[in-house]
């Protein structure tokens, strides 16, 4: 499978471990559209330095969807006068050919990573942290985007575009219905309803009824936290997390207008495109082609909030460029990276918006990307900054699994929640007993 950016947020609720976020690898995520065609190869920058010959850097890219990206960072490093760059452009499993190499002697000098490098990479010391290249810039960059690529005070990569989850809403469907677009999960199960025709569902999040996609949004929209602060324990075992899911649970079993089978999945905008539903669980990639279905008939908002202490959610996810520390020119990719993510505000604005719909991590360039200039762009770039979460680094996959499984018994099953979630704690206990080692 390649890795995709729809998998930056991985493992949402362990269900949908390797699917969850972007528009990138075997399927760009928009209407109909399947990957660009490209094949694996390199490009290296080229030309001679006053000082003879220039230090080579190997920097890595996993495939993206979106055509033109791969020419695009193939132009970015050929333009970078103080070394010569040689792109390789990894086609297939990204993440797997990664973690392999990392373990080599043999690495790319700069590389692309999900959220900045993992736990694994952080502690088994194969990437080098970035803070002598980033701590003078940090207020530059999207705060809930440098705090989770930041580690126990450093940061191991630099982000290089933001992608995110959404809803979706038919403007004119709802209208004619007399409801406006739902604030809480309340008025969601009531707006579907309301909405659902014999034509038209009234919401749709995937063809398993939203259970991976959904998963820990439960958790952050009833007002939780995955992990304390000291990360050693759940933080979200609680009635109003419960009642949630409970909620959804009736929703899901009960509920017309809960589409649960569309002709796409939810990370492509077909279903909500060609009128399958009035509502859609997506992604901000899918915008442009969204855009070009329905006009202004759309708009887009953030899960609503779960309970009284609820609040409006939105998962993001960016890839960062780290640098290996087994790599020959450390100093030569640092600077590399600076260049390209921190200083080259050009190149990271066509980065983020001429291919597909992204957001830049610069805040200052967020309004320089025109598809986020207004309208729904420029709502679901605010959406990140006042509603943002993404998993902790330390939301492992088998803790991921865990709570998938008891999320999915109780609301396909209606098994008791104190009950499932019980043995989840404890998971969770022992697994960040045992990452802290």
């Amino acid at each position: 499978m390649n890795l995709s950016r729809r998998s930056i947020l991985g493992a949402t609720g362990g269900i949908a471990a390797l699917a969850t976020l972007a528009a990138c690898g075997s399927n760009s995520g928009g209407i109909g559209s399947s990957t660009a065609p490209s094949s694996a190869g390199t490009s290296a920058a080229s030309g001679a330095s006053s000082g003879g010959a220039k230090v080579t850097l190997q920097q890595w890219y996993h495939e993206y969807g979106e055509a033109g990206v791969k020419e695009a960072v193939q132009k970015y490093a050929a333009a970078y006068p103080d070394a010569t760059v040689k792109v390789t452009w990894n086609v297939g499993d990204y993440n797997k050919k990664l973690s392999a190499t990392l373990l080599t002697n043999d690495v790319p000098d700069v590389f692309e990573a999900e959220q900045g490098g993992s736990l694994d990479m952080i502690q088994g010391k194969q990437i080098v942290d970035l803070n002598d290249i980033f701590d003078s810039v940090k207020d530059q960059f999207n705060p809930k985007v440098v705090d989770r690529f930041t580690f126990e005070g450093k940061i191991y990569g630099i982000p290089q575009v933001i992608d995110m989850q959404l809803l979706y809403y038919r403007k004119s469907v709802l209208e004619k219905a007399g409801k406006q677009p739902p604030k809480t999960l309340t008025e969601l199960v009531d707006v579907a309803n309301a909405v659902a025709t014999g034509d038209m569902g009234g919401f749709f999040a995937g063809n398993d009824g939203g259970l991976g996609v959904l998963g820990t949004i439960f958790i952050w929209a009833s007002g939780n936290e995955q992990l304390n602060a000291d990360r050693t324990e759940a933080t979200f075992i609680n009635q109003n997390f419960y009642d949630g899911l409970k909620a959804y649970g009736d929703f899901y079993k009960n509920g017309k207008g809960l589409l649960k089978a569309a002709s796409k999945d939810w990370y492509d905008g077909t279903p909500f495109a060609q009128g399958e539903t009035a509502m859609q669980w997506g992604g901000l990639w899918s915008m442009p082609d969204i855009q070009k279905a329905l006009g202004d008939d759309f708009g887009v908002i953030a899960f609503p909030a779960i309970g009284s202490s609820g609040r409006p959610a939105v998962p993001f996810g960016a890839f960062g460029s780290c640098v290996a520390a087994k790599g020959k020119n450390i100093d030569a990719a640092k600077a590399f990276v600076k260049w390209l993510w921190i200083d080259n505000d050009d190149d990271q604005v066509d980065f983020a918006n001429s291919y597909g719909t992204h957001i830049p991590a610069k805040l200052s360039l967020v309004a320089k990307a025109d598809k986020l200039a207004s309208g729904p762009g420029a709502d679901a770039a605010k959406f990140v900054a006042d509603n943002g979460f993404t998993n902790d680094i330390m939301w492992s996959g088998a803790l991921g699994e865990a709570y998938g499984a008891a999320v999915s018994n109780v609301i396909t099953k209606g098994a008791d929640p104190a009950k499932e979630f019980a043995s989840v704690a404890q998971k969770a206990k022992d697994e960040l007993k045992r990452l802290k080692g």
